[in-house]
């Protein structure tokens, strides 16, 4: 079993940045990736940002381009999502999630409970 804990959400302005962490803790050796995924609600969840745990390799959703980086410790039991120029559109709850398996944004075994990320005009 893992367990996957977020942290770092916040209120912030248009244009401001945000630095979300993930702490995986359990059997991480067994984890191929992690990933962000965000949701509002009443709708699905959808990708935002993913990691292969072992080559490092990311995918970004087209709304996370150039905008977001995630990236991971050197032991893959954390993850990182840096938000930049965050726009009123980025207001979601966040949440961090690792697979022993994935493809993309599919596969995600554990879950954390969520961060709110609140981008103001």
């Amino acid at each position: 079993q893992v367990q996957v804990v977020e942290s770092g959400g916040g209120s912030v302005q248009t244009g401001g940045s945000v630095n979300l962490s993930c702490i995986a803790s359990g059997d991480t050796d067994s984890l191929k990736c992690m990933g962000w995924f965000r949701q509002a609600p009443g709708k699905d969840s959808e990708g935002v940002a993913v990691i292969y745990t072992a080559s490092g390799q990311t995918f970004y959703a087209d709304s996370a381009k150039d905008r977001f980086t995630i990236s991971r410790n050197s032991d893959n039991s954390a993850t990182y999502l840096q938000m930049n120029s965050l726009k009123p559109e980025d207001t979601d709850m966040y949440y961090c999630a690792a697979a022993r398996s994935c493809f993309i944004f599919r596969g995600f075994d554990y879950w954390g409970q969520g961060t709110q990320v609140t981008v103001s005009s």
